[in-house]
């Protein structure tokens, strides 16, 4: 197959992979209040999380320099477009009105 493919593919990757990455961290972050131990759900969470990504970009890249920057740049538009669509959204005990300190 060709390179321009690969390339692409690994593009889709980083958005899948920003999409995995950043759609966890508002789960997350929804669920912290409600959370009996919200620190242990927060490393959990960001343990899980980061080994996705970095495997994710391992896998991806291919030791292609080329796949790697583009891999990031869909992991960063997915960033982009996750924040858009939580813009205004409040977690579920602030939209509840309770609001803890």
């Amino acid at each position: 197959m060709s390179s321009a493919f690969w390339l692409a593919l690994a593009f889709i990757g980083g958005v899948a992979l920003g999409g995995l990455y950043f759609g966890g961290l508002w789960i997350t972050v929804r669920r912290l209040p409600e959370a009996r131990r919200p620190a242990l759900l927060g490393l959990g969470s960001l343990l899980a999380r980061l080994s996705l990504v970095l495997g994710g970009f391992y896998m991806v890249g291919a030791g292609d320099w080329r796949r790697f920057v583009l891999a990031l740049l869909g992991f960063v538009g997915a960033r982009t477009i996750i924040v858009r669509l939580c813009e205004g959204k409040r977690p579920l005990s602030a939209a509840k009105g309770e609001l803890r300190p």
